[in-house]
């Protein structure tokens, strides 16, 4: 496993710029696609050093760095993950932070014809699919998950329910037509392509989202640099206009 791992990631690092003080790789989770794509454009403008970002489910990003993938920053979904590689003594004790509160929806592809504005909708003979990540390591499923039991409907939905291995995959399943409907992320929502109807956070946990530098990393000095410039006003900023909330 670790060497099947170490062969993924080695393609990576022999990128050229990649692995040297000029680049940084990431492992960030999947709603954070749109947000940190912008941000790294913004870092590498005021730092000259560019992120390479690696997105996928919090939980498999997590094995990863278990394994000894080479990251230098994972920013994860739940910061639960993040706390657990630092007691591993995977991640540096200092550099674990809050960044992000995520919110998650309902969300439909425009053009069907298709209102799906509560999660009692779900039930709706029309609705013959329902798309969400994987609650077992993706943050945002377990949170989807969450608001169908707080709502009462897990079991009535539970047959509909199909997986993605991230919040991503989950949200291609609603855009290829393989769902009619799912739970998403609002940092994901894309006006021109979808609906989406907030769900109220009270419904799961806070998705309390959270930073750290890999133990491993050699370029600690670029990794809290970018930490850094995440919570700073211009990271928070970008953030926001995502759909984050400030922890």
């Amino acid at each position: 496993m670790k060497q099947f791992l170490f062969a993924i990631f080695c393609g990576i690092l022999l990128a050229p710029g990649v692995g040297s003080a000029s680049s940084l790789t990431v492992a960030a989770a999947s709603d954070l696609a749109g947000a940190f794509t912008e941000l790294g454009k913004a870092f590498e403008k005021k730092t000259g050093v560019v992120p390479v970002f690696s997105f996928g489910s919090s939980g498999m990003l997590a094995r990863q760095i278990e394994n000894g993938a080479p990251f230098d920053v994972f920013a994860s979904a739940d910061v639960a993950f993040v706390e657990a590689l630092r007691a591993k003594e995977l991640i540096v004790a200092d550099s674990v932070r809050h960044y992000a509160v995520g919110r998650i929806g309902i969300v439909t592809r425009k053009g069907l014809g298709l209102r799906v504005e509560s999660l009692a909708a779900l039930k709706s003979p029309q609705i013959r699919k329902v798309a969400i990540a994987n609650p077992d390591h993706a943050p945002y499923g377990k949170a989807a998950r969450e608001a169908l039991v707080s709502a009462g409907l897990w079991e009535q939905v539970r047959a509909k329910v199909v997986y993605g291995e991230n919040i991503r995959q989950a949200l291609q399943f609603v855009m290829t037509g393989n769902a009619d409907a799912g739970i998403s992320a609002l940092s994901l929502y894309n006006p021109d392509e979808t609906a989406f109807t907030l769900l109220d956070a009270s419904l799961h946990n806070p998705l309390r989202q959270g930073l750290g530098i890999v133990k491993s990393s050699r370029n600690k000095e670029a990794a809290r640099a970018f930490a850094d410039f995440l919570v700073a006003d211009e990271g928070r900023k970008v953030l926001k206009k995502y759909g984050f909330e400030t922890p």
